[in-house]
């Protein structure tokens, strides 16, 4: 784990005002039993994605890091104080990739092989909630499960890269929950339908710099439904980490600042219970993640075939 005495040891967020989305900073530490920081400092950027094309080359106070300790030595103006309300980190990454059968927990509860290259496929940005959001979805979706991950994000374009070129280009880590509806996803062998409803794959609530954290040294992730633990996993236990699957995925695309990895969840899925769980309306999820953060969302269902995507975004317009 990355010592508290950090140089680095900011957080950067996107976070939701009444005239639109702002990228955020603040120092790590204090708040609630999350590590919340008590003020947050505003960044001319829209959010983390656009402040992340700043670059990544800090050595003389410039890239985004450069800007992210400027704006801590900002005026009180731009300063939050209250409660943010916390927008998905990146609104629109240009890729959302995510890997599964990752954790060899998970794969060995599903029955599978280890796998000999990572089991890849894609989201859209339109998936992408907020960390304390409402996941809203609609009456016909069936089986509707949790997946507590480690989400990665690039900060420098990738492609054809090296372990250490894909190393060098983590910007940093979030939490997220690859929120699953089981019963579309299995209706073909194609994952896509269970995994890509609107507005149902909270990420954030902030980034914490790849300088601080790594991943390797086991950080603890557990998942809570309404405050039981039913997941608990250590990225230690990752069949292919960070950079193994920046190297898979930038073999044949191109990775770009702010595009989010989602790198599989542990053990403890609803669907492989026995009996399987889902989730219901009114449920109350919580993913964590060590050294990283926790999104907490609650499970909304409604008659209609609408998601909250169009509120939680009408913001960043």
């Amino acid at each position: 784990m990355a010592s508290s005495t950090s140089v680095h040891n900011v957080r950067v967020a996107t976070v939701r005002l009444p005239t639109g989305t702002r990228a955020a900073a603040a120092l790590a530490g204090g708040g609630d039993g999350d590590g919340e920081p008590l003020a947050w400092h505003l960044l001319p950027h829209r959010d983390v994605g656009e402040l992340l094309r700043e670059g990544d080359d800090d050595a003389d106070g410039g890239g985004w890091r450069g800007a992210s300790r400027r704006a801590l030595a900002g005026p009180a103006r731009d300063v939050l104080i209250e409660q943010p309300d916390f927008a998905p980190l990146v609104l629109d990454p240009r890729k959302v990739v995510c890997c599964g059968h990752n954790y060899r927990a998970h794969i060995e509860e599903m029955g599978r092989p280890i796998p000999a290259s990572p089991t890849l496929f894609t989201k859209f940005a339109d998936t992408l909630a907020g960390a304390r959001d409402d996941l809203v979805l609609p009456a016909h979706a069936r089986e509707v499960d949790w997946e507590g991950e480690l989400a990665v994000v690039v900060g420098a374009p990738l492609l054809h890269a090296t372990r250490e070129q894909a190393r060098a280009a983590i910007a940093g880590y979030a939490a997220a929950n690859d929120l699953s509806v089981r019963e579309a996803q299995r209706r073909t062998t194609q994952w896509l339908p269970g995994k890509a409803f609107d507005a149902t794959m909270p990420l954030g609530p902030w980034l914490v710099d790849s300088r601080d954290v790594d991943p390797a040294d086991g950080l603890r992730l557990t998942c809570e439904v309404n405050g039981e633990q039913v997941q608990q996993g250590s990225t230690a236990d990752l069949v292919f980490d960070a950079a193994d699957l920046l190297v898979e995925i930038s073999s044949f695309t191109r990775l770009s600042p702010g595009d989010v990895v989602l790198t599989g969840t542990p053990g403890g899925v609803g669907t492989a219970m026995n009996p399987p769980r889902e989730l219901a309306d009114g449920d109350v999820v919580r993913v964590a993640v060590e050294g990283v953060g926790a999104v907490r969302n609650t499970i909304r269902f409604t008659s209609t075939n609408t998601s909250s995507t169009d509120e939680q975004r009408g913001a960043a317009a």
